[in-house]
C-alpha cells in the first residue's frame, strides 16, 4: 500500500515497499530494545513476489494512475498495486468504483460503504470489511451500526436475503425478492436505490474473489497488517521451490503443459475453419456435459475451514448458506439461463443506464476491457491470438453459474482448461475464502504472474456480470 503520512520523513520512496535512506530513527529504537511492529507479508500479495509487481512500476501509465489515485484518496491500496499489472483495466476499474462510492447518487455515502461491508462479509473477506469500516466512519457513519447487522436500520437489514442469494446462488433471485424490497412502506427502497445497491453487492462479492484469488495482503494500517510476533513458517512470504511447482522435473512438465495448450489452440482454430456447423442440439448437449462435469470440480476436502472473526461474523446472518452446485442428481434444477434470452448488451446495460446514469456505460467498458485485454503472449510465446482461451475462461465461469451461450461449443472448455485451472476458477468464483496459495501455484505453472492476475480479472468481471444478469432479469420481470 502507498499511503499519505504527514509525520513521515518526507521521502519519495513507497512506504513498506521501497527503502528510505532517511528513516534510520526506526532502527535506533529497535537497538534500544523497543519492539517495532513489522509489516506482515512482503508486498501487496502473498502469492506474487513483490519484485514482480514493482519491477514495472516506473512505467509512465502505471505511475500516472497511482499518482491520480494518491491525490484523490490519499492511498493506493494493495488491490490497485496488483491490478496495476494491467493499467488499462485498472483505469476502467477505478472509474467505475469512483462513481459507485464517491459521486452523488441515490444512496448516501455511509450506506454505500455499509453495503460494501455486508457484501464482503458474505465471503469472510476481512480485508474489504476493514477498508470499508474505516471509510464508513470517515464519511460520518453511525459507529453503533458496526456492532453488527442487527444494529443497522431495518431498511438495510432487509437487503440481507438478496445479499446472501447474490453472493452464493444468484439463479434463485426472483421478481418476488425485488417486490419485497420495493413495496410501499416505511423501509421501502426506490428502484434507483435498489439498482445502486445491487451493483455495490455484486461489485464487492466479485472483488472478494479477486482478494482471495490473488492472495492480497492486509494493508499496513489494517488489523493484521503489523505484528510484534516473530514470523511463523506458514506466514512467511517465501516457500520451498517445490511448492511453486516449477522446479526440477516439475519445470519440464510445466513447459510441456504450455506446449500442449498451444497445440490444442492451433488444432481447434484449424477445426473451426474446416468443420461444418455443429447443430444446436449438439451445442446444448456439450453445455450440459460441461455443467455436469463442473459438479466434480471442487477444492480438496482437506482445505481448512476458518472460523469467522467476530468483526466479520456480526454482519452475517445464516452463515451456513453458501454456493450450491447449479444442478445435482436427484434434485430439481432451475432452468438453464440462455444468455441470448436476456443479454447484457440488449437488456441489462440499458436498464442500469436508465436507472443509474453513467453506471451502465462504465460497467460495459470494464467488461469489454477485460474480455478483450491481450498482449498476444502465452508464457514464453509471443504473437499468439489468445481470444479462444479468454472466451473459454469467461464462458466456463458463466457455465458454473448456469448461463449458456447457444453459439459456443463447450467442448473447447475441456480442451483448453486443465483440471487444476478449473478447480482454481470454480473455487475463486464460488467459494473464494477456500482459495489457497497451492491452488494458485499449481495451475499454469510456467505462466507469468501477470497472466494469472488476468485470469482473476476475468473471474471478477464474469462473476459480476453473471450475478447482475440474474438480478436485472428479476427486476425486468417485476416491471413487466
Amino acid at each position: 500500500m502507498i499511503v499519505a503520512d504527514s509525520d513521515g520523513c518526507g521521502c519519495t520512496g513507497i512506504p513498506g515497499y521501497l527503502p528510505c535512506e532517511e528513516c534510520g530513527a526506526l532502527r535506533s529504537k529497535e537497538d534500544r530494545g523497543i519492539k517495532i511492529p513489522r509489516q506482515l507479508g512482503r508486498g501487496p500479495s502473498s502469492f506474487i513476489p513483490v519484485e514482480e509487481i514493482l519491477q514495472e512500476g516506473v512505467e509512465h501509465s502505471r505511475r500516472q494512475l497511482f499518482l491520480e489515485a494518491f491525490v484523490s484518496t490519499g492511498r493506493v491500496d494493495n488491490i490497485a498495486m496488483v491490478m496495476g499489472l494491467h493499467p488499462e483495466y485498472l483505469a476502467s476499474f477505478w472509474k467505475t468504483q469512483y462513481l459507485l462510492l464517491r459521486v452523488d447518487g441515490p444512496l448516501p455515502y455511509h450506506k454505500r460503504h455499509y453495503i460494501a461491508i455486508l457484501a464482503a462479509a458474505r465471503h469472510q473477506c476481512s480485508y474489504l470489511v476493514g477498508l470499508h469500516v474505516a471509510e464508513f466512519l470517515k464519511v460520518g457513519g453511525n459507529p453503533q451500526w458496526l456492532q453488527g447487522l442487527h444494529c443497522a436500520p431495518q431498511k438495510l437489514r432487509n437487503l440481507n436475503e438478496i445479499n446472501k442469494i447474490l453472493a452464493h446462488r444468484p439463479w434463485l433471485i426472483t421478481k418476488e425478492h425485488i417486490e419485497a424490497l420495493l413495496k410501499t412502506g416505511e423501509n421501502s427502497w426506490s428502484l434507483a436505490e435498489l439498482i445502486q445497491a445491487l451493483v455495490l453487492l455484486t461489485h464487492y462479492h466479485s472483488l472478494a474473489s479477486f482478494v482471495f484469488g490473488c492472495g492480497i495482503n492486509p494493508e499496513a494500517d489494517q488489523d493484521g497488517g503489523h505484528t510484534c510476533q516473530p514470523p511463523s513458517p506458514r506466514s512467511c512470504d517465501s516457500s520451498p521451490a517445490s511448492e511453486d511447482g516449477v522446479s526440477g522435473s516439475n519445470g519440464k512438465d510445466a513447459m510441456q503443459e504450455v506446449e500442449v495448450l498451444m497445440a490444442r489452440m492451433k488444432l481447434l482454430q484449424e477445426c473451426q475453419l474446416e468443420e461444418e456447423g455443429v447443430t444446436q442440439e449438439e451445442m446444448e448437449t456439450r453445455f450440459e456435459l460441461e455443467k455436469t462435469e463442473s459438479l466434480l470440480v471442487a477444492p480438496s476436502v482437506d482445505v481448512a475451514e476458518h472460523a469467522l472473526p467476530p468483526n466479520v461474523l456480526c454482519f452475517v446472518e445464516d452463515p451456513e448458506f453458501g454456493y450450491k452446485d447449479f444442478t445435482r442428481k436427484g434434485e430439481q434444477a432451475p432452468p438453464t439461463f440462455r444468455a441470448q434470452d436476456y443479454t447484457w448488451e440488449d437488456h441489462g446495460y440499458s436498464l442500469i443506464n436508465r436507472l443509474y446514469p453513467d453506471m451502465g456505460q462504465l460497467l460495459d467498458e470494464k467488461f469489454q476491457v477485460v474480455y478483450n485485454l491481450t498482449y498476444n503472449t502465452i508464457a514464453m510465446h509471443s504473437g499468439v491470438d489468445t481470444t479462444m482461451l479468454r472466451r473459454a475462461i469467461w464462458n466456463y465461469i458463466h457455465c458454473v453459474f448456469g448461463i449458456r451461450y447457444d453459439d459456443y461449443d463447450y467442448g473447447e472448455v475441456n480442451q483448453l482448461l486443465e483440471r487444476s485451472l478449473k478447480v482454481y476458477i470454480k473455487t475463486v468464483a464460488c467459494y473464494p475464502e477456500k482459495a489457497t496459495r497451492r491452488m494458485y501455484t499449481h495451475f499454469w505453472r510456467h505462466f507469468k504472474h501477470s497472466e494469472k492476475v488476468h485470469v482473476n480479472l476475468l473471474l471478477l468481471e464474469a462473476r459480476m456480470q453473471a450475478a447482475l444478469l440474474y438480478a436485472l432479469r428479476a427486476i425486468t420481470r417485476y416491471m413487466t
